[in-house]
């Protein structure tokens, strides 16, 4: 349930991407929308939002991406089949789709790439009040919700507040922002900087501050003037480099008790969906014994 009091209540999830890397899939599908199992990546993002007790979900999307639209809509066609044939199980999990939310699209357009820009084509209905971000191809599954931890260390230390994960292969540093940080707090870290997708051996430090944010609506002057960098595209870390400059304190929450799932990787994404799958008692025992048959 909505937290009356709570100071975040919007978030913007940035889906307007091509989805490139999982072409020819993503040609005509979101890749938000690919399953995991049976449900798409992008509903467990907004699940997390709604538990972390936030209604106002803003999505960007693109021409491309109106499957995402119809997904959270309701469906009097496909409502009416259930029912007649008595499907009243797949009925209600249909009809809950659409009220898990007060949900808002907006197009990107223009010419600009990277990710900063989305954020800043939700300025209209953010206005001047902070707000999260979240994307839509990636996820963590945590207790508490992750987002739910960074808005009770935003109440605390305000500023900017990005969740954290601690990678542990050095190889892999290069795929995420990685911040330069000081302790100053358990799990809390104030940044001093982040550096987008280093070499490893130029990571400062193996927390990876990415996939989810808060941010004051200062972020948008700060997007606004920016110069474009790695090929050609506006990023969101550069932004909050920025206001970080100019005396707006940034900070890392290391998530607890939770496991991040980067379905937006073609690797992940199977990892993904053959975990949940394990996870799932009416698929776990056959599965495990598919799988051993293979002699991997």
């Amino acid at each position: 349930m909505e937290n009356k009091n709570q100071i975040i209540k919007k978030v913007v999830i940035p889906a307007a991407g091509w989805g490139t890397r999982f072409l020819p899939a993503t040609k005509a599908m979101p890749k938000e929308m690919l399953p995991i199992v049976d449900k798409p990546v992008i509903q467990y993002v907004v699940e997390e939002v709604v538990s972390s007790g936030i209604k106002d979900i803003i999505i960007i999307t693109g021409w491309h991406k109106r499957a995402i639209e119809d997904h959270f809509d309701r469906s009097a066609e496909l409502e009416k089949h259930l029912s007649d044939h008595n499907k009243q199980e797949e009925l209600e999990v249909i009809k809950n789709i659409a009220r898990l939310a007060n949900f808002i699209y907006i197009r990107q357009n223009g010419e600009l790439y990277g990710n900063a820009i989305p954020v800043l084509t939700a300025e209209p209905v953010i206005g001047n009040q902070p707000f999260a971000i979240v994307w839509g191809d990636e996820f963590i599954m945590a207790k508490p919700p992750r987002l739910a931890q960074m808005i009770k260390a935003y109440e605390k230390y305000k500023g900017v507040m990005i969740s954290a994960v601690r990678i542990e292969s050095k190889d892999q540093l290069s795929r995420y922002g990685i911040a330069d940080v000081e302790k100053v707090d358990e799990g809390i870290f104030r940044i001093k900087k982040i550096v987008e997708k280093p070499m490893p051996e130029e990571a400062p430090s193996n927390l990876a501050t990415h996939g989810a944010y808060i941010v004051p609506p200062e972020i948008f002057d700060a997007i606004r003037n920016l110069n474009p960098s790695k090929g050609k595209e506006y990023w969101l870390p550069e932004a909050i480099n920025e206001l970080n400059k100019q005396g707006v304190p940034v900070y890392a929450c290391e998530i607890k008790n939770g496991k991040y799932y980067d379905t937006g990787n073609k690797l992940e994404y199977l990892k993904t969906v053959l975990e949940f799958a394990l996870s799932r008692p009416e698929f776990s025992k056959e599965l495990k014994k598919y799988l051993k048959e293979l002699n991997l």
